[in-house]
C-alpha cells in the first residue's frame, strides 16, 4: 500500500515536472527569438548593454548564469533525487535502459567533437555536444498531444535529467581551471552539516537554504562552478517518504513555476542576444562548428540508440511494451536539442568571444535541425500506429 502510494505521488509530481517543462521550453522558444532579433536590430547597443551592465562588481549575465541557474540544477537534483528513491530510477533494472541511453548520447557526441578537435585550440568544447535541454526536448514532444505513450515521456525524462547530471559532473571536473582547497573545503563542510542535519530529521527548510547559500559562496570562490551547489544542496534537502508533506517535494513543486517561466527564459534572453554578423555563415565550416552540429544531429541519436541496442541485447533490461527501435531514434534527436546545458557549457569551455558567439549559433542551428528530425519521425511512428489500430 506504502508503495502504491509513493508511486501516485511520484506520478503526480512527475507530471507537473513534464507540464511545466514542457511550458517553458516553448517560452523559451519565443525569448530566443525575441533576443537575436533585438540583438541584430537599431536597439542591439541599448538591447546588448542590458546584459552587461554592472550590478555590484559583476554583470547582469553574470549573475543569471552563476547565480540563478544555480536553482535551476537545485531543481534538477531534486527531480533526480525523487526518480532514484521512488521514481522511474527507483528499480535498477528499469533505470538501466536511461542510464546507458545517456551516457551514450554523452560519450559519442564527445568523441565525434574531439575526432574533428584534437590537438586544436577549442578541443575544450568536447562537453558542449554531450547535453540534452529538459525543457526544450519535452516542449517539442508536448506538440504531439496525447498520442505520445508514457513511457516514451519517462524514457525521455529520465534520460535528460541523467543527461544533465553528466553535465555538471564534466563541468566540475574539465571545466576547473583553478581550484581553492581552503574554499572547497569549507563548502563540503557546510553540506556535511546539512547532511547531518537531515540524518537527525530537521525539516525546517530555512536552514537548509541558508546554508545553500553559504556553500554557494564558497563554492564560486573554490574554482568549481558554484551552480554546483544546487545539485548537492537537492541530495540533502529531507527527502522522507516522498509525499506531498515532504521537505523536497513542497520545495520542488514551489521552484518549477520560477525556473521554468522567469530563470530559464532569462537565462534564454541573456545568452542567446546573438549578433549575426556577415562572417557568421563562414562559422559553419569550422571544425568546433562541425563538431557541435555532428555531435548534436548525429551523435545523440547514435549514442542514444546503440546504448540503448546494447543493454536491450545482452538482456540487462528490455523496451517497454508500447515502445520500439523507432521510437527510440527519434527520442535520440530530440536528445540533440542541447540549447541551455550547451550554451552553458560553451561559456565555461571558451574565453574567446567571437568563438562563443559562434557556437551559440550553431548550437541553436543543430538544436532546430535535431528537434524538427525528431518531432518529423516521432510524428510519423505515432501516425503509423494510430492508423494501424484504426484499420484494426
Amino acid at each position: 500500500m506504502r508503495k502504491t502510494i509513493k508511486r501516485l505521488y511520484s506520478t503526480a509530481l512527475f507530471k507537473e515536472f513534464f507540464e511545466n517543462e514542457k511550458s517553458s521550453g516553448l517560452v523559451l522558444i519565443g525569448c530566443t527569438l525575441i533576443s537575436l532579433l533585438l540583438a541584430n536590430s537599431s536597439f542591439a547597443t541599448e538591447y546588448l548593454h542590458i546584459w552587461h551592465m554592472k550590478l555590484g562588481t559583476e554583470s547582469l549575465e553574470y549573475w543569471i548564469n552563476d547565480g540563478l541557474m544555480t536553482i535551476f540544477f537545485l531543481l534538477i537534483g531534486l527531480e533526480l533525487e525523487r526518480e532514484i528513491y521512488i521514481g522511474e530510477l527507483a528499480n535498477i533494472k528499469e533505470a538501466l535502459l536511461p542510464i546507458f541511453a545517456a551516457l551514450g548520447g554523452m560519450l559519442i557526441p564527445a568523441g565525434i567533437y574531439l575526432a574533428l578537435n584534437v590537438g586544436t585550440a577549442a578541443h575544450s568544447g568536447a562537453g558542449i555536444p554531450m547535453a540534452t535541454d529538459i525543457a526544450f526536448a519535452l516542449g517539442v514532444l508536448s506538440l504531439l498531444g496525447n498520442r505520445v505513450p508514457l513511457s516514451l515521456k519517462v524514457f525521455l525524462t529520465a534520460l535528460a535529467v541523467i543527461d544533465d547530471l553528466g553535465a555538471i559532473l564534466v563541468i566540475a571536473i574539465f571545466y576547473t581551471k583553478s581550484l581553492s582547497w581552503m574554499n572547497l573545503g569549507i563548502a563540503m563542510g557546510i553540506l556535511l552539516f546539512l547532511f547531518i542535519l537531515n540524518r537527525m530529521k530537521i525539516k525546517n527548510l530555512i536552514p537548509y537554504l541558508i546554508g545553500g547559500a553559504i556553500m554557494w559562496y564558497f563554492m564560486l570562490n573554490s574554482g568549481i562552478h558554484a551552480t554546483i551547489t544546487g545539485v548537492l544542496l537537492a541530495f540533502v534537502i529531507p527527502f522522507g517518504d516522498g509525499s506531498s508533506r515532504s521537505v523536497s517535494y513542497r520545495l520542488q513543486h514551489y521552484l518549477h513555476k520560477p525556473v521554468a517561466f522567469f530563470i530559464l527564459p532569462l537565462f534564454a534572453l541573456a545568452n542567446t542576444a546573438i549578433v549575426l554578423g556577415d562572417d557568421i555563415v563562414d562559422a559553419l565550416h569550422l571544425h568546433y562548428s562541425m563538431g557541435i552540429m555532428l555531435g548534436l544531429v548525429l551523435g545523440k541519436p547514435i549514442g542514444i540508440t546503440l546504448f540503448s541496442f546494447i543493454v536491450v541485447t545482452i538482456g540487462l533490461c528490455k523496451l517497454p511494451n508500447d515502445l520500439n527501435w523507432k521510437k527510440i531514434i527519434s527520442v535520440g534527436f530530440l536528445g540533440g536539442i542541447g540549447f541551455t546545458m550547451s550554451i552553458f557549457v560553451t561559456l565555461l569551455a571558451f574565453d574567446d568571444l567571437h568563438i562563443i558567439n559562434n557556437a551559440k549559433f550553431i548550437i541553436l542551428i543543430s538544436s532546430l535541425i535535431a528537434g524538427c528530425i525528431g518531432f518529423l519521425a516521432l510524428k510519423q511512428n505515432l501516425k503509423n500506429k494510430k492508423q494501424h489500430a484504426v484499420s484494426n
